[in-house]
């Protein structure tokens, strides 16, 4: 006579109470109390979502205004061709952490694979929290990352595992963003809650053109700071002649610079 394998027992986070799932269920409601919960192979956690306050116009208008922006090579909002846009709910890990002292934490972690790590430092309030709710499916994408996995990652950081006092799934909205600039693919996404935008890799504006204009501007300034130094050789009359060669020649050089670096600030 063969022996019945053991079922797994799954309680709900919020009650206690008794799940019983369908065969590869990932997401469920509590019968009891209502929470939605998601269902990891070694744990029953908490499944919130965070809903979105942009539509696709809004996110395209935040990514447009990021491409104008400081950081981005200009006119990379004018030149870029947008290739692909899609929205997802993107799966986080979320943990609560408590320290010592009782101050209280929150860390994140992809839950799903991703090119754009900056996700990890989104802001998630927790009153932007709201229970999971079943319409969300089609749109959803599901953890594929282990919460041991996460947990792992979390211990290798300054959050500790043992002072995770809380675990939960978190789906937060995202409009995803191909993009080609100059032959080269790029991706960004836009937080549909807050607006921001996220890229690990874009068209950042060239260093080399500012060290340039940085390293010239030292160089004059360095060589009309020996004037008074020179002069001081002749006596304290030579000082005071170095002093005004300096600041006769540094005037006209400072607006030289000043007028360089607007230069290239507009080509760059």
């Amino acid at each position: 006579m063969s022996e019945a394998k053991p079922t797994t027992r799954f309680q709900c986070t919020q009650c206690g109470g008794d799940l019983k799932p369908d065969q590869g269920q990932l997401f469920l409601t509590c019968p009891f109390c209502g929470s939605t919960v998601y269902l990891d192979k070694s744990k029953v956690v908490f499944h919130w979502y965070v809903a979105p306050t942009l539509d696709e116009a809004k996110a395209r208008g935040a990514l447009a205004r990021w491409m104008s922006g400081n950081d981005t090579v200009k006119d990379l909002d004018k030149k870029a061709t947008l290739d692909k846009v899609t929205f997802r709910y993107f799966p986080l890990w979320h943990f609560k952490q408590k320290d010592a002292g009782g101050k209280e934490r929150i860390v994140l972690y992809p839950a799903a694979a991703t090119s754009i790590t900056e996700v990890a430092q989104m802001q998630l309030p927790p009153g932007d929290l709201r229970k999971y709710e079943d319409r969300l499916d089609n749109d959803a994408e599901p953890p594929t990352v282990p919460l041991e996995a996460a947990l792992e990652w979390a211990e290798h950081s300054p959050a500790h595992k043992e002072t995770i006092v809380e675990s939960a799934v978190v789906h937060v909205p995202l409009y995803r963003f191909k993009y080609s600039y100059e032959g080269q693919g790029y991706a960004a996404m836009v937080d549909a809650a807050s607006g921001k935008v996220m890229a690990n890799i874009y068209p950042e504006k060239a260093e080399t053109p500012y060290q340039f204009v940085g390293g010239l501007a030292a160089i004059v300034f360095l060589g009309l700071a020996t004037f008074p130094i020179l002069g001081g050789f002749f006596g304290d009359g030579g000082t005071g002649i170095g002093f005004g060669i300096c600041t006769g020649l540094g005037i006209p050089a400072a607006l030289a610079i000043m007028a360089l670096a607007a230069y290239v600030s507009q080509k760059v």
